[in-house]
């Protein structure tokens, strides 16, 4: 029982992630590398402020979020006067300089000492020290980033973001001032990412560098395309396919040494397969990468 509730955590994580990338990926249509690099900002940011402060998980969260919404300003302003596969590159850049951010600011990260003792969280009078009780967590939350993304989308200034998406040039000659709606959205974007951190802290209480490299935020992107970009459903469906494919793996009777790489070619192959027969993804709207 205990373990289907944690994998049903790490959905819940993850759907959150999907999603929130989703929000700059299906509807605004630019693609980021960057949002493993979020996810860990607001995972340090709510630990460090729980360890170090004693402040309480809701505190910690919501600094999380203030944080990578910062930090996403100084990415996306300069960054997002690019276009196409120069803002992949440069995103791609910010990744990698938050992972070594991460892996050598020993005073502050510990480095790959890592950050132990995270306490769980306690909302409001609520001690959650159970997986029953996470799960509980887990779907609020993930439902209120569902609600936040839902009502961008199908606001006027979602409606924006996805004339952006098809032809950014007439959203410009239509008198949008579309470098304020993409930093605002990828903003809102890192936000969401940074409260699936600070959870994934508290949940593991412990976090170190190698939870949020590269291949974090390719797998987030993974949840985008094989779901299907522009639906909100469809990080949620890409979140399941890749959260509970590993552990089908392990039934699978594998060595140790051959699942990691199994793993890996069993997302490619997804990946290929989807990109030729369906790049839309299996719900979604809009075509990845067209």
């Amino acid at each position: 029982m205990d373990y289907a509730l944690h994998i049903l955590i790490f959905v819940g994580i993850y759907a959150i992630l999907a999603v929130s990338l989703d929000l700059i990926v299906g509807h605004g249509g630019f693609l980021s590398i960057a949002h493993g690099a979020f996810f860990g900002l607001g995972a340090y940011a709510s630990a460090l402020m729980a360890v170090q402060l004693g402040a309480p998980f809701l505190v910690g969260i919501l600094c999380g979020m203030a944080v990578a919404a910062i930090v996403s300003l100084l990415v996306s302003l300069p960054s997002l006067r690019l276009h196409g596969d120069f803002f992949v590159v440069a995103s791609f850049g910010f990744q990698i300089i938050a992972f070594s951010i991460f892996n050598n600011w020993m005073e502050l990260t510990r480095g790959p000492l890592g950050i132990p003792g995270i306490p769980q969280p306690e909302v409001l009078g609520w001690q959650v020290d159970s997986n029953v009780e996470f799960v509980v967590l887990v779907t609020v939350i993930a439902t209120m980033t569902y609600l936040v993304v839902w009502r961008i989308t199908t606001s006027p200034f979602g409606r924006v973001l996805h004339a952006i998406r098809e032809d950014e040039v007439v959203a410009k000659a239509m008198g949008k001032n579309t470098l304020r709606f993409k930093v605002t959205v990828f903003a809102v974007s890192a936000a969401l990412a940074a409260s699936a951190g600070g959870l994934y802290a508290h949940y593991i209480t412990y976090i170190d560098p190698t939870s949020f490299t590269i291949m974090e935020s390719i797998l987030i992107i993974s949840m985008v395309i094989i779901g299907g970009a522009g639906r909100l459903w469809g990080p949620l469906i890409g979140a399941i396919v890749l959260v509970t494919l590993p552990e089908l793996l392990r039934f699978v009777g594998l060595p140790s040494s051959m699942a990691a790489s199994v793993r890996q070619i069993v997302y490619g192959v997804l990946l290929v397969v989807m990109m030729m027969l369906r790049p839309r993804g299996l719900v979604g709207t809009y075509a990845f990468g067209r």
